[in-house]
């Protein structure tokens, strides 16, 4: 019960922050929008900042040298992930933080989306990403805890819950993938069902749960 009680807590705290980022980059967005249609951020975990900022289309500020902070792109970017093997894509994000240690990439924290989705919308966007993590050889790290998000009528009950629906993926001991999808109360639509989809990419950080 008080991991439930946490875990609520910290979505909400997660969801305000996502929030706060989403409002103060609209503004950003309309006056530094690159020119192509869709920046990227095109990165690969471990990597010289310096070289992600290079190869990536989206602007983005250098590295503070010694921090151990993070970057934000300075337009909507889609996120391009490009390991030779368990490389993949994201839409368009809004919210979208590139962390760095020593200069080095270190991980990714997104909502790829543009504004919160309504749930048709929402899970298009998740399923699509499940579908790309399975054919480039990701698992999913705990299949009884947390398995894959689905558009099934026990699946939407479950995203609409609470706490949402939460999964995690992992690429063989290289890499692990959080992502959650939940209700989101979007003032601009009052009377719809909106929601937000989090990603969070790193070295993996929660265990492998086969049973």
């Amino acid at each position: 019960m008080k991991w439930k009680i946490y875990d609520c807590l910290s979505k909400k705290r997660w969801l305000f922050f996502v929030l706060l980022v989403l409002c103060s980059t609209a503004i950003v967005h309309f006056t530094t929008q690159v020119l192509s249609d869709d920046p990227e951020i095109t990165l690969s975990l471990g990597e010289p900042w310096e070289d992600m900022r290079q190869r990536s289309s989206a602007a983005i500020s250098p590295a503070l040298p010694g921090r151990v902070w993070f970057g934000m792109p300075k337009s909507d970017a889609r996120l391009r992930f490009i390991d030779p093997q368990y490389g993949f894509e994201t839409p368009l994000a809004r919210f979208l933080t590139i962390g760095y240690k020593n200069e080095c990439v270190t991980d990714v924290r997104m909502s790829p989306q543009i504004e919160p989705l309504l749930l048709d919308d929402a899970l298009k966007v998740v399923l699509d990403l499940q579908d790309q993590w399975l054919q480039q050889g990701w698992f999913v790290s705990s299949p009884r805890n947390d398995p894959p998000i689905t558009d099934t009528p026990q699946g939407r009950n479950k995203i609409r819950g609470l706490l949402g629906s939460r999964t995690f993926w992992q690429a063989s001991d290289k890499y692990q993938v959080m992502l959650d999808i939940g209700r989101f109360k979007d003032k601009r639509y009052p009377d719809q069902e909106r929601f937000l989809i989090t990603l969070e990419l790193a070295k993996p950080w929660i265990p492998i749960k086969t049973k």
